[in-house]
């Protein structure tokens, strides 16, 4: 159970993550991609928070996630500027690719075929829990 200062913070970091993300996005020359912080997650000692976000169009996402976690202590360091009155410590950022509205598509479209997955759950891909 997340306590209110966890998701305090949590929040905190996924407003100004929005931010810094789309902001470098820009910077970077990428047009039409739409980076989405779904969830911040913070650790209860507060030391790391996990990321989620969703990357559209979904064939960059692994691309743009993997250049994000290399660039992750210049995105800290930006992050730190812009809550330095409201954190005293910036927490570890870990970057995940939250696929849940990919997979929510697959589900809809799995659905309007012939074979039912409801009938044939095989015929969906397995999803691992976040």
């Amino acid at each position: 159970m997340e306590s209110q200062r966890q998701k305090k913070i949590a929040s905190v970091l996924q407003s100004d993550l929005v931010e810094v993300l789309q902001g470098a996005a820009r910077e970077g020359g990428l047009r039409g991609v739409i980076i989405s912080v779904t969830k911040v997650a913070v650790t209860v000692d507060l030391s790391i928070a996990k990321v989620y976000l969703s990357i559209f169009p979904v064939k960059q996402a692994q691309l743009l996630i993997e250049g994000i976690i290399s660039n992750a202590p210049m995105i800290k360091h930006e992050l730190a500027q812009r809550t330095k009155h409201q954190l005293r410590r910036m927490p570890e950022l870990l970057f995940f690719l939250d696929d849940s509205l990919e997979y929510i598509d697959q589900i809809d479209q799995a659905l309007r075929q012939p074979e039912s997955p409801i009938e044939n759950p095989d015929l969906l891909d397995k999803r691992k829990k976040i």
